[in-house]
């Protein structure tokens, strides 16, 4: 029965489908394809099994807060229904209607944020956003003359995915190691990175090396504009909740017998911007600074999805 949310869920663990958006995006499509082919007849079973899908799905990646909004989204209004079919219909409509919302923002982040790139501007990128990457790519579909400096992000090296993404558009791209940020952002005019959450107080957490770059871009004078749907905003921030900070495997880093064994290895997955050093978030909603997200996350969440 669960076979469909066990598999992306798999998949979304072993960093098979990554990025905070199309993670989002297949979850839902999980769901979705739960409830379509959902082969029981009793609604309260229904209701268990789909908080059941919904919570494999979630154990996947706890820091994406995209994931949690996105599968949370699918099962909105589903307990109002009386009937099973009228659920399982609740259910497939919210997963279409999430993804075509989500794919939409993108759409009109990159409109949007491309007006904040110059012809002639040398760009600097990190890990492989797609939000960040469809500003890029529509100012280079403007004309704008564009250079673009994207990271290699070890360890699974995401930035080989965005300088081939960019090339593939005729985008004059450059690959850097993570370590040579401080270093290339002296040539950089603007910086785009994408979210994977952002709290109610601005904060940023993203792939880890984003905060070396707002640090760097924040030495250097240069714009640092972050790129980012509203569903990536944590609405279980607005209560107290700590945003987790994942780790992952070891083996990433270092092959069995390549250090001595009482060598210990750090791994996270991501890291934490402070507002201070984002000079914008560029929603579909338009751009907001850091300091105005709550006001925003009032507006869309409310207390609706404070719930567990």
């Amino acid at each position: 029965m669960f076979d469909v949310v066990k598999v992306t869920a798999s998949e979304i663990e072993s960093m098979q489908i990554r990025g905070a958006g199309k993670i989002a995006r297949a979850a839902a499509t999980a769901m979705g394809e739960f409830a379509k082919k959902y082969p029981g007849s009793s609604l309260d079973d229904f209701r268990k099994d789909v908080h059941t899908a919904r919570n494999i799905l979630l154990d996947s990646r706890p820091t994406a807060v995209s994931l949690r909004n996105g599968v949370y989204a699918c099962t909105k209004n589903m307990d109002t229904m009386k009937t099973l079919e009228e659920a399982k219909d609740v259910v497939l409509d919210n997963s279409d209607a999430f993804i075509k919302s989500s794919l939409k923002a993108i759409e009109t982040i990159a409109k949007t944020g491309a007006k904040r790139v110059s012809d002639g501007d040398v760009i600097m990128t990190h890990c492989n956003s797609s939000a960040a990457l469809g500003v890029i790519k529509e100012a280079h579909r403007q004309g704008k003359g564009i250079k673009v400096y994207a990271t290699e992000s070890r360890p699974w090296r995401q930035g080989l995915l965005t300088v081939n993404e960019l090339a593939k558009e005729g985008i004059d791209v450059t690959l850097i190691i993570d370590s040579a940020v401080r270093m290339v952002m002296e040539k950089v005019d603007v910086v785009f990175v994408g979210a994977d959450t952002v709290t109610s107080n601005g904060v940023v957490i993203n792939k880890v090396g984003t905060s070396q770059l707002a640090h760097a871009a924040d030495e250097a004078r240069v714009a640092f504009n972050v790129c980012t749907e509203t569903y990536k905003f944590s609405p279980m921030t607005m209560s107290g909740d700590l945003v987790p900070i994942e780790e992952r495997d070891h083996s990433e880093i270092a092959k069995p017998g390549e250090i001595h064994p009482d060598v210990k290895i750090y791994n996270p997955v991501f890291d934490v911007t402070p507002p201070k050093y984002i000079d914008v978030l560029i929603t579909e909603v338009g751009v907001l600074s850091p300091g105005s997200v709550y006001e925003v996350m009032i507006r869309q969440f409310g207390n609706e999805m404070l719930e567990d």
